[in-house]
């Protein structure tokens, strides 16, 4: 059975290693996240946002010309459809509405390819409540459009401008913020990463992704359970949210998605689940990347939302007891999928996207499979990116 302690562990990975001057805040959070998400006027509201401001339920797509290529029943979760433009929305969406009812006025979020900023900046416009976005200073050059929707959306986006100056260091500068602020500052996290109670809180956000899957496969497949669920892991909110109503069905195989940069063992990788050794990032005990005498290896993956050093706890402690099937995916092999389901389907997919695709071509399956890749965010940000690399592929 998996599933999270009272400490906020799964299995041996997880827990909340912070510091004294955030004990409040995060002792207060995890005393009445599941009483405050349990209310009833707040799962209304909740459910209203994601209903008519969101856009859910998100279809699911039988992804035809995919299907047919990789001779298996290929079903896309179109999160790209959502407000924004990914994944991220469900997650801030619940994460503003529990700010409100701790009573903080002022929001702070850490971002690495902007998706997650955009849709801080985006809820925090819709609740009329301050927002700060720490973003390194290397995704703010390579993910402009997103800095500027978070402008436009009235956020102040500060450069971290740290070692590899990626999300890594633009969520140290975040923390540091709430350390300094922690009477009227909630801190936003993106993804199933940082200290309990966030971990389960941003997953039970996001797992409105296989609870509509639940329903949407049983309409079109006759059964609720896929056969594979794909998903990219960098912190794995995405991932979270695909799996999480599947989680004791181990019926359904689940693949997480790496980014193996260069090539896992090339020095420029992001492949935590090969190259991690457990330790602490950010709160919690997880896979880390890191040198033998404990100091953080930088990652490094075309794609700014998988270039984390660490995975979340969930997927730390899924792929250890062998729930989760890790997948390593080049930068080379991201971009050749991208290419391939653009001409294939007409769906651009987020480069982080991308990576699940190309999970394909590296796992075994049948020919009778109902497979299930959440394609969690659009590629209108990663555009740069694919058209300088563009040649290479045609």
């Amino acid at each position: 059975m998996i599933t999270i302690d009272n400490k906020g562990y799964y299995g041996e990975f997880g827990g909340a290693f912070i510091p004294e001057m955030l004990h409040p805040n995060v002792e207060e959070l995890r005393q009445l996240y599941l009483e405050i998400m349990d209310d009833e006027t707040f799962k209304k509201e909740f459910q209203q946002l994601l209903r008519d401001y969101v856009g859910r339920p998100s279809p699911l797509y039988l992804a035809e010309r995919l299907s047919a290529h990789y001779n298996a029943s290929i079903y896309l979760k179109r999160e790209d459809l959502n407000h924004t433009g990914a994944h991220k929305i469900n997650n801030t969406i619940g994460q503003i509405l529990l700010a409100q009812r701790l009573g903080k006025k002022r929001i702070i979020a850490e971002t690495g390819a902007g998706q997650h900023g955009v849709a801080t900046a985006t809820v925090c416009a819709l609740k009329g409540i301050k927002c700060i976005v720490y973003m390194g200073e290397v995704d703010i050059k390579r993910q402009a459009p997103n800095v500027a929707r978070m402008k436009m959306l009235g956020a102040e986006v500060r450069p971290a401008r740290s070692g590899s100056k990626t999300l890594k260091d633009a969520t140290n500068e975040a923390i540091r913020d709430w350390i300094n602020n922690p009477e009227d500052t909630h801190y936003i996290i993106g993804s199933v990463v940082g200290p309990h109670p966030y971990p389960d809180m941003v997953a039970r956000f996001q797992s409105v992704i296989s609870e509509e899957m639940l329903w949407q496969l049983l309409d079109q497949t006759g059964k609720e359970d896929p056969d594979i669920i794909i998903a990219c892991v960098g912190g794995g909110s995405n991932a979270a949210g695909a799996y999480y109503h599947y989680l004791n069905r181990e019926q359904v195989r689940l693949i997480a998605v790496e980014a193996a940069g260069l090539g896992v063992e090339s020095g420029e990788s992001a492949a935590t689940s090969v190259l991690g050794s457990k330790g602490i990032i950010h709160g919690s005990r997880t896979l880390l990347m890191q040198t033998p005498d404990g100091q953080i290896i930088e990652p490094y993956s075309i794609s700014a939302g998988l270039d984390y050093p660490g995975i979340g706890p969930l997927h730390a402690h899924l792929i250890k007891s062998g729930r989760a099937e890790p997948v390593s995916i080049t930068d080379k092999e991201a971009l050749a999928s991208a290419y391939f389901v653009s001409q294939k389907e007409g769906i651009i997919p987020a480069l982080e996207t991308a990576h699940a695709f190309s999970a394909l071509e590296k796992i075994k399956y049948n020919s009778t499979d109902v497979i299930v890749i959440n394609l969690s965010g659009r590629g209108d940000k990663d555009l740069e990116t694919y058209i300088k690399h563009y040649d290479k592929f045609h």
